[in-house]
């Protein structure tokens, strides 16, 4: 595939990554009648069944990344060249935020929101490494093994991160930042996103690094 399919890729797929986690939370808060639990579900399930189709529409032409973090991951593993790794973060980080205002243009609410949820607390942190490090360890597992169980797995994974993570499962930076632009349901507050970051990147990376040795062929 040519780079500028590539890149068109990774920001549509993010695109709609956001439009169905932000989408999803407004109408499940809309519709819970004040349950935040079933609100919650909406949003599992729709993020959870959403990625599973977005990996299998983008991943023949970019490799389905959305996320920086896998981004950095297969750059770590040599499996993109340095300059197409930049314009995939490019492509992601604004991908994710035009996703979340075409979220908003959708249910009625203003374009450009500032969160202001806090998620904030060192276990929201912890929250975070570890579902990040578990998605990594689901995407080169699976790709070391079954490659054509990835779509599903992530899909699988992050509906139950939702659930075991106090965070519910950001476990991606584009989304993180792109949320923050969004004072609904799936927000967060901009205080309390380097924490998240921070997170993500030290779980990625731990998931990179065991991982990786994990399932090297030598």
């Amino acid at each position: 595939m040519t780079i500028g399919r590539r890149i068109t890729a990774e920001f549509l797929g993010t695109l709609l990554l956001l439009a169905v986690v932000i989408g999803s939370g407004i109408m499940g808060e809309r519709l819970a009648g004040g349950n935040v639990a079933i609100a919650l579900l909406g949003n599992t399930l729709a993020t959870g069944a959403g990625l599973v189709v977005l990996i299998h529409m983008f991943g023949p032409v970019s490799g389905a990344h959305f996320n920086p973090v896998v981004t950095l991951a297969v750059l770590i593993g040599r499996r993109i060249e340095p300059r197409l790794a930049v314009a995939y973060l490019v492509a992601q980080f604004a991908g994710a935020i035009v996703g979340a205002w075409l979220a908003h243009a959708m249910f009625g609410e203003s374009l450009l929101q500032i969160s202001h949820k806090l998620r904030a607390g060192l276990p929201q942190g912890l929250s975070e490494a570890i579902a990040t490090f578990g998605l990594i360890g689901t995407i080169l597992a699976t790709q070391a093994k079954r490659p054509d169980f990835t779509p599903i797995a992530v899909g699988l994974y992050i509906t139950s991160a939702y659930w075991f993570t106090a965070s519910t499962s950001f476990a991606n930076p584009a989304v993180t930042v792109a949320r923050s632009l969004s004072d609904t349901f799936a927000g967060i507050a901009p205080s309390c996103v380097p924490l998240f970051l921070a997170g993500q990147v030290v779980g990625g990376l731990a998931g990179v690094a065991l991982f990786g040795w994990l399932y090297r062929e030598t």
